[in-house]
């Protein structure tokens, strides 16, 4: 495996909101990896399923030598340049139905179990994230998408459970602060968060449970050589008996993992702080519509409006194109979608714009495993634009596998191969690309009351990708 992501220079990483204020607040730097090292473990990737894992494998044995490479700095990634939200598997009933039948309730709960971990975490270890379990909308923002939970709420219905409250359009324009939103469904278990000051604060924990971490130290190559699994970083390496990737979207640079993972890109922008503008927003509360391009936002503890749309820049092949970090290229277009969704923001400046690569899988669903060609090799993979709560439950599943124990998490039901898979390049960039553009259409189509044809209707079905459902 040849990893092709390189560090991110600070201004890039510091284009993120999260990431410049944590930066601000914590400026501690790890050194890189010169030479060679030895470790029972050594985790590749420190965002939050690596800080996770490495935590998780201290609770269940402190005498356990962990180390942990980063390419950039910790949060460079994904962990600092998300929406903030940390969501449940609730949504995602009639995945869930198909990937593991009966189990569906016991996974969602799983996962609705994780976020409460992370506020209790936070909690314990006094970590400053502006952790507010507040709830989810999941809205509608144009007649279209009205009903689009319906199947969800149904679905679990019947199995005598019942995870959502119905939100009418009033109740919806009281949570929010906006008229735009015509109804939806509330989620009491989803919180939000500071995502640069938790995984800021993971890192710091980490260090004092004894994890060795180097940054500036981008994995080149991972192989086995006799009984042993060896790293090599930019200007060293690590010889451990087992690894952990948890690299998130660079995972693409697998072969086995490509076939079952698309990357798209993300944006995000922030506003400045407009408290009296979002008076009557819900503090805390977590909101995405119902379009496949998703839009999610939330506000702040300081009174901005942090709002992102998917359905960004689409990877090909098996790099990360650097382009997908850093300073948005999409500012205007989600800045015009935040305007239309809260029209009292039309003259609030935007003062940050970033985005980053998310990792969706070929079922919208994480997969977890071990490499074929490398048993000891675990990885996590897909979590498909919804990775800050359910990076939790991940530590624990890699921990275990990692430590070769046989239990709940070892065992958990989304250790497994993806069935199916994308089609090969140039095939899956050409054919997303037509894809996303019909998606676009259909959805701006929708928004000005406007009802696309079949064609464009059929084509935009083609997309595997989904925020839930």
């Amino acid at each position: 495996m040849q990893k092709t992501v390189v560090p991110q220079p600070l201004a890039v990483v510091r284009s993120s909101l999260w990431m410049e204020e944590a930066l601000d607040e914590d400026p501690a730097a790890s050194p890189a990896l010169h030479g060679r090292s030895r470790a029972d473990i050594c985790i590749v990737g420190g965002g939050y399923t690596g800080l996770w894992t490495a935590l998780a494998i201290k609770d269940r044995d402190p005498s356990v030598d962990v180390v942990l490479v980063e390419a950039s700095i910790c949060g460079a990634g994904a962990s600092g340049a998300n929406g903030g939200f940390a969501m449940t598997w609730w949504p995602k009933f009639r995945t869930l139905r198909k990937l593991v039948g009966s189990d569906g309730a016991a996974v969602a709960q799983a996962s609705a179990d994780a976020v409460a971990e992370i506020g209790e975490f936070a909690a314990t270890h006094g970590v400053a994230a502006d952790y507010t379990a507040a709830g989810w909308l999941w809205a509608a923002t144009s007649s279209a998408q009205l009903g689009s939970w319906q199947e969800t709420v149904d679905g679990w219905g019947e199995a005598g459970l019942s995870p959502y409250a119905p939100v009418d359009a009033a109740a919806a324009a009281a949570m929010t602060g906006s008229r735009t939103h015509l109804g939806g469904v509330f989620e009491a278990g989803v919180a939000t968060l500071h995502p640069g000051r938790l995984v800021r604060a993971l890192r710091r924990i980490a260090i004092e449970r004894g994890v060795r971490i180097y940054e500036h130290s981008p994995m080149t190559d991972v192989r086995q050589q006799g009984g042993d699994t060896i790293v090599t970083t930019a200007e060293g390496s690590v010889v451990a008996s087992q690894v952990v990737l948890a690299t998130n979207a660079a995972l693409v640079a697998e072969r086995e993992i490509r076939r079952h993972l698309l990357v798209l890109g993300s944006d995000v922008v922030a506003t400045t702080p407009c408290p009296t503008l979002i008076g009557e927003w819900s503090p805390g509360l977590a909101i995405s519509d119902s379009r496949r391009l998703v839009h999610y936002y939330r506000t702040t503890k300081d009174g901005r409006v942090v709002f992102g749309k998917g359905g960004g820049r689409i990877g090909r092949g098996g790099r990360i194109d650097p382009r997908f970090w850093g300073p948005s290229e999409r500012v205007d277009d989600v800045s015009r979608h935040l305007r239309r969704t809260f029209p009292q923001l039309r003259d609030v400046p935007v003062t940050h714009a970033w985005s980053g690569a998310v990792d969706y899988s070929i079922d919208g669903m994480p997969f977890l495993g071990s490499l074929t060609r490398m048993p000891s090799v675990h990885y996590v993979a897909g979590f498909s634009g919804d990775g800050v709560g359910p990076s939790r439950l991940a530590g624990h599943v890699l921990a275990s596998r990692a430590l070769g124990l046989d239990d709940q998490w070892s065992r958990f039901p989304l250790v497994r191969t993806p069935r199916g898979g994308l089609p090969p390049e140039p095939a899956r960039f050409l054919g997303g690309q037509v894809v996303r553009r019909a998606i676009t259409r259909k959805e701006r189509l929708e928004d000005d009351g406007q009802r696309p044809g079949r064609t464009l209707v059929a084509v935009a079905g083609l997309d595997p990708t989904s925020f839930v459902g």
